[in-house]
C-alpha cells in the first residue's frame, strides 16, 4: 500500500502571517490558574482584542457553550462587530490558541486551505491536563469541513515563524528540548516541518528570553516582517540576562542568507523594562505582535516611552497597515500576549 502523500507533496504550504486571512481564531479564557490571582481583568482584555480584530476581519472563538453568553456580552460592550464574531462549542483547557490550535496550510494551485494537526503537551507537560486542547484542531477541521493532516510530532505554533516563501525560523531551546520530541533528531524534526508546512529551509536561533515557560518560543524573540527581513528583540542593558541571549541570536541572524545568497534586512526591537509577578519575571516582548488584514496589533506594557517606540518600529515594518497598541499588562501575567492567544486562518481561493 502506497504511503499517504504529505501536505508539501500535495502542494500545500504555510502562508506568511501578512498574507490574506479569512479569520483569526481565539480560545476564550477560562483557566484561572493561568493568571493566578490576576484572572479577573483577562476576559475584558480578550474582548478588547476581539473588538479590534473585528474591525478588519472575522474572529472565531473556541468556547464551551456555558461561557459564550458572557463572552459575547463582553465583546459587545468592548465595541466588537458581532456580525464578524462566531463562537464554537469547542471546550478547551486553556486559552493559548497559537499553540493548541491548528496550523493552517494552503494550496496555491487549488486555493484549498487545510489543517495540520500536531501533538500538544502543554510545553513539555508543564500544565496538565491538555486533553481538550488537543481536540481543537480536529474539531475546527470537522466544523469547517477542511482536510486534516495529522503528525504525531509535538509542535506549538508559537515556536515557529515562516516567510511564506520556503523559510521557517525556530529556536533550538524549544524544538530540540527533551521535553518535546526526545526520540527525534534535528534532521527528523526538520523533515516533518518541511513535509507538513511546505518549507524548504529551517533556520535555527539559540535560546529564548528569561521567564518564558515555553522554552524559547520564537514569537517572543524574532519574527519575519517580509520574506527577506527579520524584526528581532535586543536588550541594550548589559546587566540584563536577556542581553547576552538576544545578542547571540542577533549574531546568528546576521549570519543567515536568503535563498538568493543575500543578507537579511534586520530591524532591532528593544525589550520592555523587566517586570514580574510575585517575584517571577514575565516574558514581556513587543515581538509578540499579531498581523491581520489591514492592521498589526502590538503589545503594550504601560511603559509609555518604550511602548510608543515599539509601536512605531513594528508599524514601520508593515506599511499600509494600521499599527494598533493593545494593553497587555494583565495578559502577560499568563506569560503570553497577542500572538500566543491567536491563530490566523488564511483566506481560501486562488490569488
Amino acid at each position: 500500500m502506497a504511503a499517504a502523500k504529505t501536505p508539501a507533496a500535495l502542494g500545500f504550504r504555510m502562508p506568511a502571517e501578512w498574507e490574506p486571512q479569512e479569520a483569526v481564531w481565539l480560545s476564550w479564557p477560562r483557566n484561572r490558574a493561568s493568571w493566578p490571582g490576576q484572572f479577573r481583568p483577562v476576559p475584558y482584555a480578550f474582548a478588547e482584542i476581539v473588538a479590534q480584530i473585528s474591525r478588519f476581519q472575522a474572529v472565531r472563538i473556541n468556547a464551551a457553550t456555558p461561557l459564550q453568553a458572557r463572552a459575547r456580552g463582553l465583546c459587545a460592550k468592548a465595541g466588537a462587530d458581532l456580525t464578524r464574531v462566531t463562537f464554537y462549542n469547542h471546550p478547551t483547557n486553556d486559552a493559548w490558541c497559537r499553540d493548541h490550535g491548528p496550523i493552517f496550510v494552503k494550496n496555491d494551485r487549488t486555493g484549498e486551505v487545510a489543517v495540520t494537526d500536531w501533538a500538544y503537551n502543554a510545553w513539555g507537560d508543564k500544565y496538565p491536563p491538555y486533553d481538550l486542547d488537543n481536540k481543537i484542531p480536529p474539531s475546527i477541521a470537522k466544523k469547517l469541513r477542511l482536510r486534516r493532516f495529522v503528525n504525531d510530532m509535538i509542535l506549538e505554533g508559537g515556536s515557529i515563524d515562516v516567510n511564506g516563501k520556503g523559510l521557517l525560523l525556530t529556536s533550538e531551546q524549544c524544538l530540540l528540548n527533551q521535553n518535546r520530541n526526545p526520540h527525534l533528531s534535528r534532521e527528523q524534526i526538520e523533515r516533518n516541518l518541511k513535509d507538513y508546512l511546505g518549507v524548504k529551509t529551517v533556520l535555527w536561533v539559540g535560546d529564548g528570553i528569561i521567564g518564558d515557560d515555553t522554552d524559547g518560543h520564537i514569537d517572543d524573540i524574532t519574527r519575519f516582517f517580509r520574506s527577506d527581513g527579520f524584526i528581532t528583540c535586543i536588550e541594550p542593558n548589559r546587566r540584563d540576562p536577556n542581553h547576552k541571549i538576544l545578542a547571540e541570536n542577533l549574531e546568528r541572524l546576521r549570519g543567515f542568507r536568503t535563498p538568493a545568497g543575500r543578507k537579511f534586512d534586520l530591524v532591532e526591537l528593544p525589550m520592555p523594562k523587566p517586570f514580574g509577578f510575585k517575584g517571577q519575571q514575565v516574558p514581556a516582548s513587543y515581538a509578540n505582535f499579531l498581523v491581520i488584514n489591514g492592521a498589526v496589533l502590538v503589545p503594550q506594557f504601560r511603559q509609555k516611552k518604550r511602548d510608543a517606540e515599539a509601536l512605531e518600529i513594528v508599524g514601520h515594518c508593515f506599511p499600509g497597515r494600521e499599527a494598533i497598541g493593545i494593553d497587555c499588562y494583565h495578559l502577560i501575567w499568563g506569560l503570553g500576549t497577542l500572538h500566543c492567544i491567536s491563530q490566523q486562518q488564511p483566506a481560501a481561493g486562488i490569488k
